[in-house]
Order: structure tokens, then C-alpha cells, then sequence
């Protein structure tokens, strides 16, 4: 195989399940990250992204043919989220650059690309679900199409393809990740179990009523790499999701049973799990204690504002999957199955009780 990839954003819940996938697919891989951890049949690369230089040293003998992006910085607004994003993969492409040898680069963004930024989540004009990949670009600011752009000026410079990759929420295990709805939850429910508080559901009637879908992280590597050796895919955008559809009416009930737990009855209320966990840092630490847990802090696993975000919409939010169909990528993952799959690593390494 003449294929090399290069993993932007290695050590959360994407870049990680995207390893694990090309390496069992035989592919070296070179995994960079600011503090990149230890893999087997991995090459490491540390590097700060801010820093083009320091960016350009470190992807000095780095020759990838194949270039994932799964990685952002949380910034205090959006015009600063575009600032530094934006950048960060001009930096990244700028730097790999001279060695000619990319041929694709798969950028993940998200569903924000309909929806909107945090700051305008979910408000003022949107398109009409499903979601599908024609319908065009908000008139807002938004750091998804900042980095897009990027992308697409350096492809036009440099002859390489690309794909955009439009996840819903994503399942998965990684410590310290931004945005990590399955093992926030899994932390609210052990929490729960533990102190006999009623396991209630954190968000909107309108989720709690409405369809809705995921996206499991293995189902979105295998997306990725679907896209990046197909050549009918390259230089499109893509929605993926897990290919099935729920209510949290009904998944809700599914998560209190493989934690022991009785789903409070939903009453409307919206009460946001920041709300909810502001004091079980403390709890946390207890329970970590007793069991023997490898993260005592807690603010380390749960993306608790991330979680709220997305189960407090005002809006259904369903995700169209036809243009990846009718070019063949037919993968499925029920999205239940996901959940417990995460529950089940997140148990085995220790993370929860």
C-alpha cells in the first residue's frame, strides 16, 4: 500500500476511532495532536496548530497521502473561533505543503453547518429537516465554513481532492474531549445510581418529542475513509449519521436500564445538566475513590454545556443520508447499540463505575 495518513486531532473521540480503523486497515499512520498519546503502530507528532512555524518543523518528513481533520479550538466568540480555526488548518496545509505528496484531505465539521454556531444555535431562519447536503450556507458567522474555505483554496492550489464531513452528535470514547455527549451521560447517570437522584431527562419537549439520529465515531471512520479512496465521493460534502432514527422518549428509558436505573418521567422542565452536575466534581471524586476510577476529575469527561446544547433544541433535528447511499456507502449502526458500546469501554478502562 503506497497510502500514508495523517490523523489531524488524533487523541479525541474521531481522530482516535479513525485510527483504531486505519491501522486495523493496514495503513501507517502518523497521528498528530498538541499532547499526542502512545499507539501502537503509530507515529506520534506533537504540534500546536496556533503556531505555523512550530507547525511546519514538526510536518517536516511527515509525507501523507491522506489527511484527516477532526480537530477545533473553543474559542470566547465566534469571530474568534473563525480567527483561530481557520488558521490552524491554513497553518496545517501551508506546512505540508512542500513535500507535494497529499492527494486528499477529509475535513469533519458538523450539523452547525445547518443549525448554526453557539451562538445562534438553532434560531432565526433554517433549512427544513431532514437536512440535506444542497441546501446552502447560513448568513452567519460560522468557524465550519471559515475552515471549509481553507480547505477548498488550498485544494484549487495545490491539486488535491477533499470531502467535508457533516457528523450529528458524535458517540464515542476519549478523555478530555470538548464535546462527548456518551460518557457525559454515562457520569450523570453513575452519579444518579449513587446518590439515589432521579435520572431526568436535561432538555427540550421539543427532543424529547421529536426524531432525531447520531453518529457513532466508528461509523463516521469508516465514512471517512469511504469517502477519501472513493473517487466518485471526492470533492463533495457529506451528511453521515448512524442510519437509524429515535425519540429520547424512547432512548432515554434505554440508557436508564443499562445503568440500573427507572427514567424519571419528563415533565417539560428544561433543566440543563450544567445546572444539574455544577456540584458533583466532589461526588465525582468520591465515587472515583471507592472504585478505584483512572479520572477523578470530573470536568475531564463530561462536556455538560456541549450535552445541553444539543438536547435543549427548539427543533427536530433529522439528517439526510441519500448522497452517500447512491454513491455506496451503505454502513449502518444502531444508535442504542453505540451508547452501550461506549458504556461498555468507558466500564472496562475504568472510567466509570
Amino acid at each position: 500500500m503506497n497510502d500514508k495518513a495523517l490523523i489531524v486531532g488524533a487523541s479525541g473521540i474521531i481522530g482516535s476511532a479513525l485510527t483504531e480503523r486505519l491501522v486495523e486497515d493496514g495503513w501507517p499512520v502518523a497521528a498528530l495532536a498538541r499532547r499526542p498519546g502512545s499507539q501502537t503502530a503509530v507515529r506520534a507528532v506533537a504540534a500546536d496548530l496556533t503556531d505555523a512555524e512550530g507547525t511546519r518543523v514538526a510536518l517536516g518528513d511527515i509525507a501523507p497521502t491522506h489527511v484527516y481533520i477532526a480537530t477545533w479550538s473553543r474559542q470566547a466568540n465566534e469571530r474568534e473561533n473563525i480567527r483561530v480555526n481557520a488558521a490552524m488548518v491554513r497553518h496545517l496545509l501551508d506546512g505540508l505543503r512542500p513535500t507535494g505528496s497529499v492527494r486528499h484531505v477529509a475535513l469533519v465539521t458538523g450539523l452547525k453547518h445547518y443549525l448554526g454556531p453557539f451562538e445562534a444555535y438553532g434560531k432565526g431562519a433554517l433549512p427544513e429537516t431532514p437536512f440535506r447536503e444542497e441546501q446552502g450556507r447560513l448568513d452567519v458567522d460560522n468557524f465550519y465554513y471559515a475552515q471549509e474555505d481553507e480547505v477548498f483554496a488550498a485544494a484549487a492550489r495545490d491539486g488535491f481532492t477533499w470531502s467535508v464531513h457533516r457528523p450529528h452528535t458524535v458517540i464515542g470514547v476519549a478523555v478530555g474531549n470538548a464535546m462527548n455527549m456518551a460518557t457525559t451521560l454515562a457520569v450523570y447517570a453513575s452519579i444518579c445510581k449513587a446518590t439515589g437522584r432521579p435520572f431526568r431527562f436535561p432538555g427540550s419537549a421539543a427532543q424529547w418529542q421529536s426524531l432525531t439520529d447520531m453518529t457513532d465515531a466508528r461509523q463516521l471512520a469508516r465514512h471517512l475513509v469511504w469517502a477519501s479512496t472513493t473517487p466518485a465521493a471526492a470533492n463533495e460534502a457529506f451528511n453521515v449519521v448512524n442510519g437509524d432514527v429515535f425519540r429520547w422518549s424512547w432512548m432515554w428509558s434505554r440508557l436508564a436500564s443499562w445503568f440500573g436505573l427507572e427514567a424519571a418521567p419528563f415533565d417539560g422542565e428544561v433543566i440543563p445538566l450544567e445546572r444539574q452536575m455544577a456540584d458533583d466534581a466532589v461526588v465525582w471524586r468520591e465515587l472515583a475513590t471507592r472504585h478505584g476510577l483512572l479520572e477523578p476529575d470530573m470536568h475531564r469527561l463530561v462536556s455538560a454545556w456541549h450535552s445541553d446544547a444539543d438536547l435543549g433544541r427548539p427543533i427536530e433535528v433529522v439528517t439526510d443520508m441519500s448522497k452517500s447511499r447512491r454513491l455506496g456507502f451503505l454502513d449502518y449502526q444502531p444508535t442504542d447499540d453505540a451508547f452501550f458500546d461506549a458504556f461498555e469501554r468507558l466500564r472496562a478502562e475504568r472510567l466509570i463505575p
